[in-house]
């Protein structure tokens, strides 16, 4: 985006490296099952928070996703949680193995039921443990 008399600000000569969602949630370890034992995510960052985990990063196949306890952002930054409203935060995470992804979710809360979408895409959405839209898509014409 260039400047223009009608936007003087230009975007900050940088390159995006990388994006990695911190989902807050009041327990950690209730989450950990659905990443690591189902769909095979490694946990290489643990932090305890008093007797219980305030805080991990989870990552697979290029992927990572951190989970922090409220406890934890509270000790951390304050009230900012509880001054934010309620996330209404999603994932979406494009496989290799849709049908392995349904196998994989078996039993959990189905929130989108498995679907092809009008962009192209085979999709199923669940619920993880900590509360959030966990969309899983692989290409319609790969499959």
């Amino acid at each position: 985006m260039a400047a223009t008399r009608d936007n003087p600000r230009t975007p900050a000569p940088l390159t995006v490296q990388k994006l990695t969602p911190v989902l807050v949630v009041d327990a950690i370890e209730p989450c950990l099952s659905f990443w690591v034992d189902r769909l095979g995510f490694a946990k290489i960052v643990e932090v305890p928070e008093g007797n219980a985990l305030g805080f991990v990063i989870l990552v697979k196949d290029g992927i990572e996703v951190m989970y922090q306890s409220r406890e934890s952002v509270e000790h951390d930054v304050g009230d900012v949680v509880a001054r934010s409203a309620r996330s209404s935060t999603g994932l979406f995470i494009e496989v290799s193995d849709i049908d392995a992804i349904a196998r994989a979710t078996d039993g959990l809360e189905i929130v989108v039921p498995r679907r092809r979408t009008s962009y192209g895409m085979d999709e199923i959405g669940v619920r993880e443990p900590g509360g959030s839209l966990v969309l899983f898509a692989q290409p319609a014409q790969s499959r």
